[in-house]
């Protein structure tokens, strides 16, 4: 019987496929298997040496100021100055609150009162704010609203005690700081009512000085003064809200442009009403009844201001709900030995098996003795 050739074993690289360096692997499985476990069991020994961290977590739902947009079309009715306050609806959002959280006053607040320089064995403060911020971790969820804090550190105890003062010194700060737009709102119009009530005030004495005369009635009737008086009323409001609409955007934005429309509008009624007053008779009462009217009208368009931004002061919701506080862990988050015992066999499997075909590749590449 004819005997079929052998396959001749390969002796160039050039010759080499996937398949053949596969086998040089399987070859030494004993080897690489050994060589694996070997290192596993070792990295998962070592593991013991390393210190445990304990993870504290804790979350909670930031302000959500739903007073803010209920109130928005009864205050864009109110007139030119609802636009002072940048717009209902306002309220910080929940990313403002985790910026505060992961901020370095907040930050320098935990050092000092746990003493974390000390502990850290920190020579300067921005590094011991550092190691903080390590063993920090801050997450928002946008769909359900919720911000959750996990804090690592030796101590379990202390650190679900620092995890909750997170959320404490942020309580703090917020309280302290000027985060409603509402709260800027409410305090420019009680301010500018305060000024229009002494106006007022000033404007029906002046009045009551005057006398009554049947003649300033014709001269200048009743429903014509009091047009006068809310006119120059709304023109006042308009200005205001035209500068500071400037002070903040560009000229030619539509805002800015509508206002500027409004107020040219107003000031070209304002003549209209200013040429029909007959300036040769009664002018002293009638000046003043015009005054009178127009501190009247604007004392009136700041007070429903004023209640509208109070209303929506008292609605807005600037409290943190706490969900769940952190309490003090009862297993150790870190080392996970399992996991470096795997990674580190898988680690050596790759470099043995690297090392087995790199000696293989050599010997292909030696020159023949008999070359």
């Amino acid at each position: 019987m004819q005997m079929l050739p052998a396959e001749h074993p390969k002796t160039s690289i050039d010759d080499l496929n996937l398949v053949d360096l596969v086998r040089m692997v399987t070859q030494r499985w004993r080897f690489l298997l050994g060589g694996s476990l070997l290192a596993g069991a070792a990295a998962f020994g070592l593991s013991y040496l390393m210190t445990p961290q304990f993870t504290a977590k804790t979350t909670f739902l930031p302000p959500q100021g739903n007073g803010s947009s209920a109130l928005t079309a009864a205050l864009s009715s109110l007139g030119p100055l609802a636009s002072l306050g940048g717009g209902a609806g306002g309220g910080k959002s929940a990313e403002t609150y985790v910026a505060l959280l992961r901020s370095r006053t907040l930050g320098d607040h935990l050092i000092q009162h746990h003493k974390l320089k000390e502990l850290y064995d920190a020579r300067f403060d921005f590094e011991a704010f550092e190691a903080l911020k390590s063993r920090t971790r801050i997450e928002y969820s946008r769909r359900d609203g919720v911000v959750s804090l996990e804090f690592d550190d030796i101590d379990p105890a202390r650190a679900a005690l620092i995890a909750n003062d997170y959320v404490n010194e942020l309580k703090l700060m917020t309280s302290s700081m000027d985060l409603s737009e509402v709260q800027r709102r409410r305090t420019f119009f009680e301010r500018q009512l305060k000024q229009a009530q002494q106006k007022l005030t000033d404007a029906q004495t002046a009045l009551q000085g005057t006398g009554f005369d049947s003649s300033a009635l014709r001269t200048e009737p009743r429903a014509a003064a009091e047009e006068y008086g809310r006119v120059k009323a709304q023109l006042t409001t308009t200005e205001v809200a035209l500068d500071a609409a400037r002070s903040r955007l560009a000229d030619n934005s539509t805002e800015v442009k509508s206002l500027a429309a409004t107020a040219t509008a107003l000031r070209r009624q304002l003549q209209v009403l200013e040429q029909k007053s007959d300036p040769t008779r009664n002018q002293d009462y009638v000046s003043r009844y015009r005054e009178f009217k127009y501190q009247e009208a604007l004392y009136e368009q700041l007070a429903k201001q004023f209640e509208a931004a109070r209303l929506e002061e008292s609605r807005e919701d600037n409290s943190i709900q706490v969900i769940d506080p952190a309490l003090v862990p009862e297993w150790k988050s870190k080392p996970k030995r399992a996991s470096i015992g795997l990674a580190a066999a898988l680690i050596t499997t790759v470099l043995l098996s690297a090392t087995i075909i790199g000696r293989q590749l050599r010997r292909l590449g030696r020159p023949s003795p008999t070359a």
